[in-house]
């Protein structure tokens, strides 16, 4: 099987936040940025495989400062470590303040991605060809993040 460069597979959206995004006070709900993460995590994992995937787990969300109705926000997916038949995307999370262009480091969020078959069975997925430091350094981190889960399982 032929593997697949990280590149190939990175994912960028981005979507205004407008009020029925927000709670009462202004600021975005965190569900919906959730499910915007999920959505760019989604089409970088499914890139990769070329196949339908499903989210296994999230690791987790980090919400680093909050997002307001009218931020542009820019959710940046990329597939950082490829096992047999899941995968581990990073997604990134920014907003952009359009008036005064201020951009601030919102979120960041690891998701766990199985691609499957037309059975809805897992299948094997392409290896991750790394192309530079940072893609290297990403792989490293996200295999530490794969052992650490699959410790966690077995206790459980």
């Amino acid at each position: 099987m032929e593997g697949k460069k990280v590149s190939e597979s990175r994912m960028i959206i981005a979507q205004a936040m407008n009020p029925e995004n927000a709670n009462p006070s202004g600021n975005v709900h965190g569900g919906d940025i959730m499910k915007l993460i999920d959505t760019a995590g989604g089409i970088a994992a499914a890139r990769h495989a070329r196949a339908h995937v499903v989210t296994a787990s999230i690791d987790r969300i980090d919400f680093h400062h909050p997002v307001y109705i009218g931020d542009v926000i820019t959710l940046k997916a990329s597939v950082n470590y490829v096992g047999r038949t899941s995968m581990e995307v990073g997604v990134r999370v920014e907003a952009e303040n359009v008036i005064t262009g201020q951009v601030r480091h919102t979120g960041s969020a690891f998701l766990t991605f199985v691609a499957l078959d037309a059975q809805k069975k897992p299948i094997q997925l392409p290896p991750l060809i790394l192309e530079t430091d940072e893609d290297r350094h990403r792989n490293q981190e996200a295999a530490k993040r794969r052992q650490m889960r699959l410790a966690e399982k077995k206790t459980t």
